[in-house]
């Protein structure tokens, strides 16, 4: 069985944009993030079975502090960052 742990809505003041006046003032932007886990068949109530969504919004939180360009370089790093966590199979932004 496949799982998917999901955090929508996150919100954040980044100063990502192609110009410098987007890099100057910022913008708010809006992150959906589903990660999807290796099979989940453990009643043993255990965080460390599947992936901590706390350790997820750390990664978008500080990857959204990281100026950049293009916010699809952002979601890369937001996604090879996850990727690289235990039991992740799969990432979406």
């Amino acid at each position: 069985m496949k799982t998917t742990v999901s955090l929508e809505g996150l919100e954040f003041k980044a100063f990502h944009g192609f110009y410098d006046e987007e890099r100057k003032k910022g913008n708010d932007f809006s992150c959906d993030v589903y990660v999807e886990v290796k099979s989940f068949d453990s009643l043993d109530d255990n965080i460390y079975d599947t992936v901590n969504y706390e350790e997820v919004y750390d990664i978008v939180q500080d990857e959204m502090q990281k100026t950049k360009k293009l916010i699809e370089t952002v979601a890369y790093c937001i996604m090879e960052r996850i990727k690289s966590l235990d039991h992740v199979t799969g990432v979406k932004i």
